[in-house]
């Protein structure tokens, strides 16, 4: 299969008329035209040409539709000059009723006029090539020597291997006859080169564009790797990850599904070579409304960036620059330390993008909060509640499950706050209020867990949010040292047991290092804060937000989803390049501005607080503080900056 270099060499005119004289040397055209656009072919009958273009524009990352020929025509000028379709693939495959019938090097016998015998009279025989469209679509082989160039191993033309192709569980958008799932190529990158790779193919939306999957195989519903669906396997060198582009093989998945009575494509992995570079984005022209479009996709600030979000399972994602600068800004603004408490010290970056990115390929999330400080009751102050309520309404917002967990003598009045919440506008709709016992040593794995098997979580993110950590000699402090595990349930077994369980991220948000999640700056918190060697939790999340209040910290995390769902770049990846509604609708807008925090919003649930009897944790006074902080001008300032870099 490896082609010599003189092979590489050749333009891709030249290449063609070999492919048309059978030269044996070619097999695939992985390696071979440099520096030029390939395409992937799909021949079908007329009367289904309009379903397929709009099954193109309906999944434009696997089908970037870069020509249409007219019914019969065996040349594609916006392509290539002097080529015909019919002999300048080297394989093609024949379907009937959706059956592969053969695979042969040439489809001239497909065209050729029926011979009537001598003296014979000629029949009105109907000629197949008459009525037949030919579809090129984009192909990821026209990017390998811009990664190349960008010295990220193309490992399949190292091993000298057709690239790994796969059948995934991820459903295309039907358009008319055409329905199937997406195919995608896997090319192993080196994880220190993973941004370089995703910027070179974020520049070739014709050549399926940025990754639309980077880490663990399965989440797509690959089952084995070494054994592809079409191609073959490539392998993984050590400190590789896989990473999965689109792949227009997903239109021979089409073909087989919608079984026309006749129709041909090329065969994976033998491509269909054009004259035109593969810098040039003249060809395609996006649907009405498509976030594909090379003018949208090419602009510099949507550039994608990578970011590890989970171990367990591997799993990478993506946002633009623009996104993630403005999810930085938040980051920063909630850093403001008016009580100077020494948060700075703290602080870790990016936790707040690495948080809002996991939360964003959520599906069910649980938050806990609840912070007793006093001895009078209710123990727990306002700092905390309505950072969980302004997180928990922006993923409601975004089709996520959302359930909050509490203490158990915190459980009726904390259904009433949600209640009074939903009853003012400042929580979307009603939403689960439980309780955790610790009633065994699998009692977390069955709350987490579905009938306590791992395969089945329950939840796959868990929140807290100014929830009272345990520390290391097992008890639980406030900032004054004083001991307080006789007024929290357990929780934090919660957060150790989902470190061994693959799927679950866990995110702790706090403002002094006691709080549940804080364990991953325990360090820090010992040696910088007061008290700290007391009241440091030992208890891990896999991100910490550190902020000046806590409820800044959820205050940022609704708009950082926000942006998040807002990111052209985002919404490609978590949709898979499919459906070619990737712009957002105004009313989806609308409601996502809408459940966003407010000056407003927030004002009335701290006076809430206060009629249900909730203290400022710093002065134990009824009023309109948070952490001696009054809401006006602190809170409300804070929130104010926070929507501005958002809106």
């Amino acid at each position: 299969m490896e082609c010599s270099s003189k092979l590489t060499c050749l333009s891709p005119a030249e290449l063609r008329l070999l492919i048309r004289q059978s030269d044996s040397r070619i097999s695939t055209t992985t390696g071979l035209a440099k520096g030029y656009q390939q395409a992937n072919v799909v021949i079908l009958p007329k009367h289904l040409a309009e379903d397929f273009e709009a099954f193109c524009h309906s999944n434009p990352a696997p089908l970037p539709l870069l020509y249409r020929s007219q019914s019969g025509e065996t040349s594609c000028l916006p392509l290539a000059r002097n080529a015909d379709i019919r002999t300048d693939i080297s394989q093609y495959c024949v379907y009937e009723k959706g059956h592969l019938v053969e695979t042969v090097s040439s489809l001239q016998s497909y065209t050729r006029e029926p011979r009537i015998a001598s003296g014979q009279q000629a029949v009105n025989q109907s000629h197949p090539w008459s009525d037949m469209v030919c579809f090129y679509l984009g192909c990821s082989f026209g990017f390998e020597g811009k990664l190349k160039t960008a010295g990220v191993p193309v490992r399949n033309v190292e091993q000298g291997r057709n690239v790994s192709m796969y059948r995934t569980a991820v459903t295309c958008r039907s358009a008319g006859a055409f329905s199937c799932p997406l195919v995608v190529t896997m090319r192993p990158v080196p994880a220190a080169l993973l941004n370089a790779a995703v910027e070179v193919t974020h520049l070739t939306p014709r050549a399926h564009g940025a990754p639309v999957h980077i880490g663990e195989p399965a989440l797509i519903g690959i089952k084995d790797m070494s054994r592809p669906d079409y191609g073959e396997p490539v392998e993984l060198q050590p400190g590789d990850v896989p990473v999965f582009w689109a792949c227009g093989v997903t239109a021979i998945e089409a073909v087989l599904s919608s079984k026309p009575s006749l129709a041909f494509s090329h065969s994976p992995g033998c491509m269909f070579l054009t004259d035109v570079p593969d810098s040039s984005t003249s060809l395609i022209t996006p649907p009405p409304d498509s976030l594909n479009g090379p003018n949208i996709e090419l602009s510099p600030e949507l550039t994608p960036l990578c970011f590890l979000v989970s171990h367990k399972p591997l799993l990478y994602s993506l946002v633009s620059q623009r996104a993630a600068a403005r999810i930085r800004h938040l980051e920063i603004i909630i850093g403001e330390d008016p009580g100077q408490r020494g948060i700075r010290h703290l602080f870790t970056e990016d936790e707040l993008l690495h948080s809002c990115l996991a939360l964003s390929h959520s599906t069910s999330v649980a938050i806990t909060t609840g912070f007793p400080t006093y001895v009078h009751s209710p123990h727990d102050e306002n700092d905390g509640p309505p950072g969980a309520i302004a997180m928990a309404t922006m993923l409601l917002s975004l089709g996520k499950q959302v359930t909050m967990v509490t203490d158990r003598r915190s459980l009726e009045r904390n259904q009433a706050l949600i209640d009074e919440a939903v009853k003012t506008g400042v929580l979307k709709t009603t939403i689960p209020l439980v309780t955790f016992e610790d009633t065994g040593p699998d009692a977390a794995l069955h709350f987490l867990c579905h009938h306590g098997d791992p395969s089945k979580l329950r939840y796959d993110h868990l929140v807290a949010i100014e929830r009272c950590g345990r520390a290391a000699d097992g008890h639980n402090y406030n900032m004054k040292g004083v001991e307080v595990k006789h007024l929290v349930d357990p929780i934090d077994n919660l957060f150790i047991a989902a470190k061994d369980l693959p799927g679950i991220t866990t995110t702790g948000i706090g403002d002094g290092g006691n709080e549940l999640g804080m364990g991953k700056v325990k360090e820090k918190v010992r040696s910088l804060i007061p008290n700290g060697s007391l009241i440091a939790c030992d208890i891990p999340a896999d991100y910490v937000i550190i902020a000046g209040v806590s409820n800044w910290g959820g205050y940022a995390v609704a708009c950082g989803l926000y942006l998040l769902y807002t990111c052209p770049s985002h919404q490609r990846y978590l949709r898979r390049g499919l459906g070619e509604e990737l712009t957002t609708s105004q009313e989806q807008l609308q409601d996502w501005t809408a459940h966003l925090p407010s000056v407003d919003k927030e004002e009335s649930f701290l006076s809430t607080l206060m009629q249900f009897g909730i203290r400022c944790g710093i002065t134990g006074h009824l009023a309109m503080k948070v952490d001696g902080l009054t809401f006006h001008p602190t809170h409300s300032d804070i929130i104010t900056k926070l929507r501005e870099v958002t809106l």
